[in-house]
């Protein structure tokens, strides 16, 4: 496996702090960070994503990340509350913008 580098560090961190029942795309990622793009974060998350809750990682169309683990999403989201259209995630009731969900400032979510 290659080694964990800065980027991959804080598309991780970010994706440990996506609130339950709620998702960012791969792009939403990429643009939060202001670095990388889609399959830069893809790439991150293939790699190294099992140890966070990668079903919150999903593409724009809201679709899960792979199709092989669509059950594995299901379950996920159906527990967590994620507002979901079929087997997709609503996007526009489920997209997290990184802010803190008690409505605190903070400093680095000036993602909209």
């Amino acid at each position: 496996m290659d080694p964990l580098n800065p980027f991959a560090e804080r598309v991780l961190d970010l994706v440990e702090r996506i609130p339950p029942g709620t998702v960012m795309a791969y792009g939403d990622i990429a643009e939060y960070l202001g670095e990388g793009g889609p399959r830069q974060v893809g790439k991150v998350m293939s790699t190294w994503g099992g140890g966070v809750p990668w079903w919150r990682v999903v593409h724009a169309d809201g679709s899960g990340a792979a199709p092989d683990h669509l059950r594995e999403c299901l379950a996920h989201w159906r527990e967590e509350g994620t507002p979901l259209r079929g087997e997709r995630v609503d996007m526009r009731r489920a997209r997290w913008n990184g802010r803190p969900a008690d409505g605190a400032a903070d400093p680095s979510a000036d993602f909209q």
